[in-house]
């Protein structure tokens, strides 16, 4: 049986991930959605053409990525398609926020991310995709974001790093790196802070971005940074000392 799995699937980019997977793979056999709400998850499956098997977990829970596993071993499925797209983030200065919070960030979107990767990698052939979203905070520090930043960076190094070790198995790995994206993310971010008004005008359709990162991972890229902007960022980030960027940021 030849499937995909995606977690953080009822929302956002795993929600419009979901979607597109149904669309652009029909040979899936069945995508294995993965998230907290069952409610949303049923929801999903009423827009997907594929079957579908919905697993309510979190992720930060062992005893729950325990299941997960138990479930892979059983039915050793084909894993054509891993997408990691479960994470959240707070904005506060560091302190500010709850330490859940901050703890929380770094067990979602690092700890989870690799324990998944872990456990599905074993059932992944050859030919297989695996996209794990990241974010453009990853490539500079982010006063008042600086957790969900250094969480992001880590999956960037993560991803590019194990894109070149699955290379000869052919298994490509794709970091996916957008500016902001209008999801419910920024709902649960501005519980603690608002966004800077540079980044509510950068804001992007998560249908392209996702696309985007579709055709990106097809082509075997390593890294996908959505829209013009975002990848001239990309490129200032490697090119001027950080510090300086960082007083720019501060400056807007």
């Amino acid at each position: 049986m030849k499937i995909a799995v995606i977690t953080g699937a009822s929302s956002g980019m795993g929600w419009e991930a979901a979607i597109q997977t149904a669309r652009r793979f029909p040979k899936i056999d069945q995508i294995w959605l993965i998230a907290r709400r069952m409610e949303r998850l049923e929801e999903l499956e009423q827009k997907l053409d594929v079957p579908v098997r919905k697993i309510e977990a979190d992720l930060l829970k062992t005893e729950d990525r325990d299941r997960i596993k138990q479930a892979l071993d059983m039915e050793k499925p084909q894993v054509k398609l891993l997408i990691n797209a479960a994470g959240f983030g707070k904005i506060g200065k560091v302190g500010s926020l709850k330490l859940s919070d901050e703890t929380g960030m770094v067990c979602l979107n690092c700890e989870a991310l690799c324990a998944v990767t872990h456990m599905v990698f074993p059932y992944m052939p050859e030919s297989s995709r695996i996209m794990q979203f990241a974010s453009s905070a990853a490539f500079l520090p982010q006063p008042k974001f600086a957790i969900y930043a250094a969480t992001k960076s880590f999956v960037l190094s993560y991803s590019r790093a194990l894109a070149c070790e699955l290379r000869k198995k052919r298994i490509y790995v794709t970091a996916v790196c957008p500016g902001p994206v209008k999801t419910e993310f920024f709902d649960i971010a501005e519980t603690t802070g608002k966004i800077p008004l540079y980044k509510q005008l950068a804001m992007a359709d998560p249908k392209k971005v996702v696309d985007l990162a579709f055709r990106d991972t097809m082509c075997g890229k390593a890294v996908s940074v959505y829209g013009p902007l975002m990848k001239a960022f990309h490129i200032l980030c490697k090119i001027l000392p950080h510090g300086l960027l960082l007083k720019v940021m501060e400056i807007i």
